[in-house]
C-alpha cells in the first residue's frame, strides 16, 4: 500500500510568542525622553504626579485653623470643642496609619491603596462641607474624622511611591520636594480661605453658606488629588511592564509579625522621628500668643513669624534634598537638624533676639532634618515592608504629637513658656541622643545609612547594570524560543498502523508474521516503519 514504508515527517510548528514581541516593541518604543520610564523627563513627570497626589490633603488638613474664628462663630462651639476637629483626625491614626501601611504592602498594594485612600479624603472634605450646608457641627467632625482615614495613609502611600521611583536616584530631593509642596499647600489654605469668606458675603448673606462654599474649594483640590492617583497609578502599572519590575521581585510578602524583627536602626529612626516633631508643631500651634506676650508683637506680626517654619521649609526644602543627595552622610544631616533646632529653642528660651532669625532657623532645620530622615527607611527595609514601615512611621508620629500637645498645654496653663521650651529642649536631646546612637550602630554594621554619596551612586549603577544585562538576556532568550520549531504531540498514523487499527476493531486476529515483524528490532528502531 502507498505510503506504507514511507517515514514519518515531524509535524513543526512555531511556538506561540505570548505578545512577547509587543512587549519588547513597547520596551523599543518607550525610548524617548517623556515616554521611557528610566528617563528623567519621565521620572519627574511622575514626581510631578506625586507632589499633586498630597496638595490636596495638605490644603484641607488646616482648613480649621485658617477658619477658626469664622467656624466657631457659626457653628457657636467653644475652643475645647472646635480642637475636637483636630483630635478626630490624630487619634484614630495612631492604628490607622499602621493599618494602612500593611494593606498597601499585603492587600490592595500600592496603586489601588493609593486610590482609595484619596477617595477617602475627597468623601471626609465632602462631609466636612456639607457639614457646614446642614449647620451640623456634628456631620463636620464625622467629615474629619473620614478624612482622617484617608489622609495619613496618603502620606504613607506617597512615601512608598516616592521610594519605588527614586531610590537609587535623587531620593533625598525628591523628600525635601514633597515636603515643600505639602507646606505650600498648609500656607496656600492659610493665607486665601478667610479672605474668599469674607469676599463671598455679597454673594451668601448667610454665614453658614459662605462657610460652606470656602469648605467647598477643599474639595475641588482633592478631586485633583485624585485624579493624580488615578494618573500615577495607571503610569506606574505600565513602567512596571515595560522595565519588568516584577520580574526582579523576590515574591515576599510582609507578615505582621516581621514587625518584631525589624532592625535596630528603623526604630532609632522611629525615636528621632517622634522626639523631633513633638518639638515642632506644637510649638507653632502655641506660638503666636509667646511673640505677642514676649516681644510685643501685633496678632499681624506674630503670625508672620510664626508662619516662617513653614514658608522657610517650603522654599529650602528641595535644595537641601539636593545637597543631602550630593554629599550622603544622612545620619550626620539627621543630627545637624537636631542640633540647631536645639539651638533655636534655646535662643527663644533664654534670650530676646530677633524671632524672625530663630524661627527661620528652626525652618531650616526642620527642612535638613525631613529630608535626611525620611529616606533612610528605605535603606534598613527590603521593598515588600516599606508600607508598613512608613506606616509605624506615621503611627508612632500621630501618637507623640497627641500626647505632647496635651502635655504642652497643660504646662502652658500652669508654669509658661519659659518651662514649655525647657520641655522641648529635653525631648530634643533626647533625640540628639538617639542619633548619636544610630550614628555608632551604623558604623558597626558597616554604615549602610551613613555613606557618601559616591558610594551610593557607584553602587546603585552596579545594579543597574546587572539588572540590564539580566534583561537583555532574559530577552534573548525569549527570542530563541519563541523562534525554535518544536514537535506536535499529534503526530498522523502510517497506513500500517491504520490497517492494523482496523482489524482490531472488526475482530480479526493480526497474522503471526506480521506479530513478529511488529516486534522486530528493525522495526523498533525505525527501519521498516
Amino acid at each position: 500500500m502507498k505510503g506504507e514504508n514511507e517515514p514519518l515527517v515531524p509535524v513543526t510548528n512555531h511556538r506561540p510568542s505570548d505578545h512577547r514581541d509587543e512587549k519588547i516593541k513597547s520596551f523599543s518604543i518607550g525610548r524617548s525622553l517623556l515616554c521611557d520610564p528610566s528617563r528623567w523627563l519621565h521620572r519627574y513627570t511622575m514626581l510631578f504626579l506625586m507632589c499633586t497626589l498630597s496638595f490636596g490633603s495638605y490644603f484641607v488638613y488646616d482648613n480649621p485653623a485658617a477658619l477658626q474664628r469664622q467656624i466657631t462663630q457659626v457653628m457657636g462651639v467653644n475652643s475645647a470643642n472646635f480642637m475636637l476637629l483636630y483630635s478626630l483626625y490624630s487619634w484614630p491614626n495612631v492604628i490607622l496609619s499602621l493599618g494602612g501601611g500593611y494593606l498597601i504592602d499585603r492587600v490592595f498594594g500600592i496603586r489601588v491603596g493609593t486610590v482609595i485612600f484619596s477617595v477617602f479624603v475627597c468623601l471626609g472634605q465632602v462631609i466636612f462641607a456639607m457639614g457646614a450646608n446642614l449647620q451640623s457641627y456634628n456631620v463636620m467632625l464625622a467629615g474629619r474624622f473620614v478624612f482622617g482615614i484617608g489622609g495619613e495613609n496618603l502620606a504613607v502611600a506617597q512615601n512608598t511611591y516616592a521610594v519605588a521611583w527614586f531610590k537609587e536616584k535623587e531620593i533625598n530631593m525628591v523628600f525635601g520636594l514633597l515636603l515643600s509642596v505639602a507646606r505650600l499647600g498648609s500656607t496656600v489654605n492659610m493665607n486665601i480661605l478667610a479672605p474668599i469668606y469674607e469676599g463671598t458675603a455679597s454673594t451668601f448673606p448667610e454665614p453658614h453658606q459662605r462657610l460652606a462654599f470656602t469648605l467647598w474649594i477643599g474639595v475641588f483640590f482633592c478631586v485633583l488629588s485624585l485624579l493624580a492617583a488615578v494618573v500615577l497609578g495607571l503610569f506606574d502599572r505600565r513602567a512596571a511592564k515595560i522595565l519588568r519590575r516584577d520580574e526582579a521581585k523576590t515574591g515576599e510578602v510582609i507578615n505582621i509579625k516581621d514587625i518584631l524583627y525589624f532592625p535596630m536602626s528603623l526604630w532609632l529612626i522611629f525615636l528621632i522621628c517622634v522626639l523631633y516633631y513633638v518639638t515642632v508643631f506644637p510649638f507653632v500651634g502655641l506660638g503666636i500668643v509667646f511673640f505677642e506676650d514676649k516681644w510685643q508683637y501685633s496678632a499681624t506680626k506674630a503670625n508672620a513669624v510664626n508662619s516662617l517654619v513653614y514658608i522657610i521649609s517650603a522654599v529650602a526644602s528641595p535644595f537641601l534634598g539636593v545637597a543631602v543627595d550630593a554629599t550622603g552622610f544622612n545620619v550626620m544631616w539627621v543630627n545637624l537638624g537636631v542640633i540647631s533646632t536645639l539651638g533655636s529653642h534655646a535662643l527663644l528660651a533664654f534670650t530676646r533676639l530677633l524671632p524672625f532669625v530663630t524661627m527661620a532657623l528652626m525652618g531650616l532645620s526642620y527642612s535638613i532634618l525631613a529630608c535626611a530622615l525620611w529616606p533612610m527607611v528605605a535603606y534598613v527595609v527590603p521593598e515588600h515592608q516599606l508600607g508598613t514601615a512608613y506606616g509605624i512611621m506615621q503611627s508612632i508620629q500621630n501618637l507623640g504629637l497627641a500626647i505632647v500637645s496635651l502635655l504642652a498645654g497643660v504646662i502652658l496653663d500652669a508654669k509658661g513658656y519659659i518651662l514649655l521650651e525647657v520641655f522641648f529642649l529635653a525631648l530634643l536631646c533626647g533625640a540628639l541622643i538617639a542619633g548619636v546612637v544610630l550614628y555608632m550602630y551604623d558604623a558597626a554594621k558597616g554604615s549602610k545609612l551613613n555613606k557618601p554619596a559616591w558610594v551610593r551612586r557607584r553602587e546603585a549603577k552596579k545594579k543597574e547594570e546587572s539588572e540590564s544585562a539580566a534583561m537583555i538576556t532574559n530577552e534573548e532568550k525569549e527570542r530563541i524560543n519563541s523562534t525554535k520549531p518544536y514537535t506536535s504531540p499529534i503526530q498522523p498514523s502510517s497506513a500500517f498502523h491504520l490497517r492494523n487499527r482496523l482489524l482490531s476493531r472488526i475482530g480479526t486476529r493480526m497474522p503471526e508474521h506480521v506479530k513478529s515483524y511488529h516486534k522486530s528490532p528493525f522495526y523498533r528502531l525505525g527501519v521498516l516503519k
